[in-house]
């Protein structure tokens, strides 16, 4: 008897998944629990595991292709098994037990499935709702187009429906939801693209998911938030020569000590004293998180960016936060993180330096008021002044820390505090 292949719920409010990539070609062998396809949620691509030994029968979700969650990706069943006279009956739905914590599915997948059809909503709203979305309409009788949405080209998220039952009011309305969860998502405005003429030689590359993400982002960041750079630069002495003292103790534990985990200790140390930069915007106030969950930037070999976010930096050592930064970017590069492993951030890391940059401008990290960039390392001949106050020429492994803030929330004079803590910190390393 065939199995469908079920995308499973990789988080709350999830509702599509993208298939990125098929392992498996129909008539294809597979292993219980051996990986056949890959698909991608906040540009987190996971393999998912067959839950059956048996033969790719048939391929229901192309590359490319977005499938909702509780719905059949492709058959798996056994070789040469007729589909011709294949009943929806005879067919099982089945989904991995374990593997990854992405392809573990709600009980309630099948119930969630099932459209109500209680629902009467107006216009084309309807057309874009997801199966949770609709059943939440039902249980409290809501009109789909009484509600603002914010999901991707005006899509009714599960957020929105929330927020309309606390604060029931028209479309028309600019009341929004005033505390912000780390996985709400703003309005993105249109990425514009440029008309080519037809008489123009070249050649089209064509987006991929993580590319058109990405372009969305961006677009969303530059338009909400009014942006302010400030760059200083700090005297990494001290923390080479800790770094050189260390290092090896670190790695007989296993742990590569990259300067990566001076710059997020010292930005979350510096954060203790300035909480405003560890917050959101909204129309009633800034909301200030109690946790750091530091996204840090890593970039993907097969091109892209993704920010796994060390959730609750706070509690963590230098040796602690190494070992994270160690597990995630490995983990990032390797496809193997687990979608709520790139959600929650609240302030990010960005070291722009990696390429031979000095300072950059990075864009923030919707709905975070904030990003540190560092750019590349270099000696440099610099005034030393000693405590009796003579000044000499030393040379001194300086790096230039470039901080944007969305000057809604913070003043020039806080991002310029936070930033000096942050160099301080460095700077007097012990």
């Amino acid at each position: 008897m065939a199995t469908k292949l079920i995308a499973p719920r990789t988080g709350e409010g999830v509702e599509e998944l993208t298939v990125t990539n098929w392992l498996k070609a129909v008539g294809d062998h597979v292993d219980e629990m051996e990986s056949v396809v890959e698909i991608e949620t906040d540009k987190v691509v996971t393999e998912y595991p067959s839950p059956i030994a048996g033969t790719l029968l048939r391929i229901d979700i192309p590359v490319g292709s977005i499938v909702k969650v509780g719905e059949s990706m492709g058959l798996i069943g056994e070789a040469g098994e007729s589909l011709d006279n294949l009943e929806t009956s005879d067919v099982t739905q089945s989904q991995p037990e374990s593997k990854t914590e992405a392809s573990k599915a709600s009980n309630t997948d099948k119930e969630i499935e099932e459209k109500p059809k209680t629902v009467q909503s107006s216009g084309e709203k309807s057309d874009f709702l997801s199966p949770l979305v609709r059943k939440m309409l039902a249980e409290h009788k809501l009109e789909a187009a009484n509600i603002s949405g914010t999901g991707l080209g005006g899509r009714i998220t599960k957020q929105d429906v929330e927020a309309y039952l606390k604060n029931p009011q028209p479309p028309s309305s600019k009341t929004v939801q005033t505390q912000p969860t780390p996985s709400q998502s703003h309005p993105a405005p249109a990425v514009v693209g440029a008309t080519i003429s037809a008489d123009m030689p070249g050649t089209l590359i064509p987006h991929t998911t993580t590319r058109r993400q990405i372009a969305a982002h961006m677009v969303n960041s530059v338009a909400t938030s009014p942006s302010v750079l400030t760059v200083m630069e700090v005297d990494m002495s001290r923390v080479l020569a800790h770094r050189k003292a260390n290092k090896a103790k670190f790695a007989q534990d296993g742990v590569n000590l990259t300067l990566t985990a001076y710059f997020t200790t010292a930005i979350t140390q510096a954060i203790a004293e300035h909480k405003i930069v560890n917050a959101s915007w909204t129309d009633e106030g800034i909301f200030t998180y109690n946790d750091v969950n530091l996204g840090m930037a890593v970039a993907m070999g097969s091109g892209g960016l993704i920010v796994p976010v060390i959730h609750q930096a706070q509690n963590l050592s230098l040796k602690g936060m190494a070992a994270k930064i160690n597990d995630l970017a490995d983990r990032a590069r390797n496809k193997k993180l687990k979608p709520e492993e790139v959600r929650g951030g609240t302030f990010t890391l960005t070291n722009h330096g990696t390429g031979g940059s000095l300072f950059a401008m990075p864009i923030i990290n919707q709905p975070q008021l904030g990003i540190l960039g560092t750019g590349t390392m270099q000696k440099r001949a610099v005034v030393i002044t000693d405590e009796n106050g003579n000044d000499s020429i030393a040379i001194r492994p300086m790096v230039y820390l470039s901080y944007v803030f969305d000057h809604r929330a913070i003043d020039g004079e806080t991002g310029d505090n936070f930033l000096m803590s942050v160099k301080k910190i460095l700077e007097n390393w012990e």
